[in-house]
């Protein structure tokens, strides 16, 4: 822990130790839990991890969740703060902290690369517009943790377990009522802040590839799996851990679709996808024919009489 007085007048210019960790158990009832720096797992955050997966969040969601919940108990362990004891106070240090803070480095594979484009760190990528790694914490990053950490506290204040006042309130005008309570449905929508430390995002521009360019990228690809499988990540527009997840009695080539499961409302959909990405399923089945085959036969068809067969 630091010491009161190595953090001076101000909290926010803190160096907050890497102490404790979010530790993933294997256990589907409890996918994850946040250690304290002594090893014991905090209970408080298994009751909103529960929470969580009774409204049906996946077990992705809670990681995400804890990794917000991680940087909010380090700040408290270092202003040596209960999590049950905080203010508004905190919460305004810690969301300066966490815009102002430099967090930790990236990866030494996105260093080199970052090298090899002569890219400066969050500056967008020529080709993409998609923005690289920068050296402080984004706009999205913030608000997801204020969403998370507001909602961690309003499950303590109605179990009667945390502080009696949540420590991220709403902005104050909304005075405690819902955004757009009283809103003209003939008139459109004004923006409104929910969460005092919500810092404001801006509008993000539209990431594209030049056709030269992915006509380029399509080519290099180095099997007809990997082309079908782009192609229809282009075509659909689904998530790439949907598209993955993608097995074969999901797709209908006679009605171009397939069948995904979506992240977060886990609901089985039908998407449609262009012809191409079919024709180049179709290429890669054909190589695999014969390849793939049940368990215990061998490649003639027959079975074998043992592990050790051909």
């Amino acid at each position: 822990m630091l010491d009161r007085e190595a953090l001076g007048a101000d909290p926010a210019r803190a160096e907050i130790p890497r102490v404790g960790r979010l530790a993933e158990t294997g256990d589907s009832f409890d996918p994850y839990l946040l250690m304290d720096p002594c090893g014991v797992s905090i209970e408080a955050v298994s009751v909103f991890f529960r929470d969580l997966q009774a409204a049906g969040r996946s077990a992705s969601t809670l990681r995400s969740y804890g990794m917000d919940l991680l940087r909010w108990f380090r700040f408290l362990w270092a202003v040596e703060v209960s999590w049950d004891r905080a203010t508004s106070i905190e919460a305004r240090d810690f969301s300066r902290w966490i815009q102002l803070t430099a967090k930790p480095r990236p990866s030494k594979v996105r260093v080199v690369a970052a090298r090899r484009q002569q890219i400066a760190p969050g500056s967008p990528n020529p080709v993409t517009g998609k923005l690289t790694i920068g050296a402080k914490y984004k706009a999205s990053t913030i608000r997801h943790s204020e969403t998370v950490l507001r909602s961690f506290y309003d499950l303590h204040l109605e179990l009667g377990s945390g502080p009696v006042m949540n420590p991220f309130p709403l902005h104050r005008s909304r005075r405690g009522g819902r955004a757009h309570a009283h809103h003209n449905p003939l008139q459109p929508f004004k923006p409104e802040r929910s969460g005092r430390y919500r810092p404001s995002t801006p509008k993000r521009l539209p990431k594209a590839i030049p056709d030269r360019l992915f006509d380029e990228l399509f080519v290099r690809l180095g099997s007809n799996r990997d082309r079908a499988l782009v192609a229809m990540w282009i075509s659909s527009g689904v998530r790439a851990s949907e598209l993955l997840g993608l097995v074969q009695s999901g797709v209908e080539p006679g009605r171009q679709l397939i069948t995904v499961q979506r992240k977060g409302s886990r609901a089985i959909q039908q998407v449609p996808v262009s012809t191409d990405s079919f024709v180049w399923l179709r290429l890669y089945q054909q190589e695999m024919h014969g390849w793939c085959r049940p368990a215990g036969t061998n490649r003639c068809g027959g079975r074998c009489a043992d592990r050790s067969g051909h």
